[in-house]
């Protein structure tokens, strides 16, 4: 006997916007296994970094205008938080997404991440309106490399898929 279940009501926002209300720089830290090689690799996919922010256990990685990723080694890492770090190579904790600006560059991105030491994740997703590839860094993180559509940006994909069709 199966049941058929009502999808659940969205939920209900009330400060919705496409700009921040107060603007904050982003910091996403990551546990690496070396700093040396995951600063060559993400280096190869074309980031910079700050070497103020840079010593033997820890590392800057501009990703946008306020957006940043540390990488620690894991002993640094471990330092930040009481509870045990886990290994991204058996677990997914988080999918760090990036945008570029045409499917072209999605597809050029993850083949240069694969043959910088990085490895297929999942085949690429092609949404119409949004295209995606994914990978894995050396140290087994997932990472999402998408491009959506200006005039879904704009519109909304819904808004988008429905004036498609």
């Amino acid at each position: 006997m199966s049941t058929t279940q009502a999808p659940a009501p969205a939920p209900t926002i009330r400060n919705a916007g496409t700009t921040p209300t107060t603007p904050h720089k982003l910091f996403v830290n990551i546990p690496v296994s070396d700093v040396q090689r995951s600063i060559i690799f993400f280096e190869t996919l074309g980031f910079t970094f700050n070497r103020q922010f840079t010593d033997a256990t820890a590392t800057c990685m501009l990703v946008g205008a306020d957006a940043y990723f540390m990488l620690l080694n894991r002993e640094r890492f471990a330092s930040f938080s009481k509870r045990p770090t886990g290994d991204a190579r058996k677990e997914t904790n988080a999918l760090f997404s990036l945008s570029v600006n045409s499917r072209e560059e999605v597809d050029a991105f993850v083949k240069k991440a694969v043959a910088a030491g990085g490895s297929h994740a999942a085949d690429p997703q092609d949404h119409g309106f949004m295209y995606g590839w994914s990978f894995y860094d050396p140290d087994g993180h997932h990472w999402e490399v998408m491009w959506m559509d200006p005039a879904a940006v704009e519109a909304g994909p819904a808004e988008f898929e429905s004036a498609q069709a």
